[in-house]
């Protein structure tokens, strides 16, 4: 799957699956844009996408603030003059629940960054998109059609179902100029996203709970991703692909 001269965005790369699909991108030749807020671990993904051939351009940003999110797409016109690939991966959760006295504040942080930021960032990108007959990649999760944590982590399941809803819609509009939009769902994935919550789950008890007693690895999601963005996916739009080690079979 070659993307030699293609300009690929990922939010969110600066570790996990976003960092991940970078380095799957700048080894298959992509001209690479890292969007994050970690400077020290967006050099270093940085570093190796360059031992590929290509320097990428390093973007810091917090895409649930516009200004931020518009910075990300005038940039990547601004040093590459075109946009073939958006990867909408940046999110985040939080412990809450409907309950709670301080919901609303928990909610309102999660959907800014995991559903307004990839609309506004899809938003912005169109024009680009429409031009290089390019495509958009969704990062959602198994938590869109599942409820087995719905309790306590409410928040990031509405924003993934809300994910998986715009993303067919907007599929649907841009696909009379050409442009795809899809989706991949993973399961329980080894990042460091319980590390930036405050939650007690660990990956032991994920890999426990799913049928093939195993979590996944960011690489496995970074392989469907380019699968989606590729040419070998001309066919597929508002397509939603699950890689969750059988997770939703026992929910």
């Amino acid at each position: 799957m070659s993307f030699v001269n293609k300009v690929v965005i990922v939010t969110g790369s600066s570790s996990g699956i976003g960092a991940a699909a970078a380095l799957a991108f700048a080894k298959e030749g992509a001209n690479v844009v890292i969007v994050g807020r970690n400077e020290e671990k967006m050099k270093n993904v940085s570093d190796k996408c360059e031992s590929f051939g290509k320097k990428p351009l390093v973007v810091k940003a917090d895409v649930s603030k516009d200004d931020e999110a518009k910075n990300i797409i005038d940039a990547t016109i601004n040093r590459f003059g075109k946009l073939d690939v958006l990867v909408n991966n940046a999110g985040m959760f939080v412990p809450n629940d409907i309950t709670s006295d301080n919901f609303m504040d928990g909610y309102d942080r999660v959907m800014n960054i995991n559903l307004r930021a990839p609309v506004y960032l899809t938003h912005l990108a169109i024009p680009h998109l429409i031009t290089t007959k390019g495509n958009i990649v969704n990062i959602s999760s198994i938590a869109a059609t599942s409820t087995s944590l719905a309790s306590t982590i409410l928040s990031y399941y509405i924003s993934k179902a809300g994910l998986n809803h715009f993303s067919r819609g907007v599929a649907l509009k841009l696909a009379e100029n050409g442009v795809r939009v899809n989706i991949v769902s993973p399961g329980p994935v080894r990042t460091d996203i319980l590390d930036n919550s405050s939650g007690s789950i660990n990956w032991d008890s994920f890999a426990e709970s799913t049928p093939l007693k195993r979590v996944g690895e960011p690489q496995e999601i970074a392989d469907l991703i380019l699968f989606l963005a590729s040419d070998k996916a001309k066919g597929i739009t508002g397509s939603e692909f699950v890689s969750d080690n059988g997770s939703l079979l026992v929910q």
